[in-house]
C-alpha cells in the first residue's frame, strides 16, 4: 500500500470516522476515498489540499515526504 493511502486512513480512524462520514465532512465522493485508501486511485491537488486543512496536517505528510 502506498503511503498516501495508509496515511488518509490512520488520519480517518483517529478521528472515529467512516468513509461516508468523512465523505459528507470534505464533501468528497465516498468512491473516490475508497478508491484512494485502497491505493487505486491518485489524489487530484485540489481533493489533497482539502484533506490537509481537515485533518490539519501538511500535503507533504499526507504524501509521505515527512514524518
Amino acid at each position: 500500500m502506498n503511503t498516501f493511502a495508509e496515511r488518509l486512513k490512520e488520519l480517518r480512524q483517529e478521528k472515529g470516522l467512516s468513509i461516508q462520514s468523512l465523505a459528507k465532512e470534505v464533501k468528497i465522493g465516498s468512491s473516490s476515498l475508497c478508491r484512494w485508501e485502497n491505493g487505486q486511485a491518485d489524489v487530484k491537488g485540489s481533493q489533497l489540499i482539502i484533506l490537509a486543512k481537515f485533518f490539519e496536517v501538511s500535503i507533504d505528510y499526507l504524501m509521505g515526504l515527512e514524518n
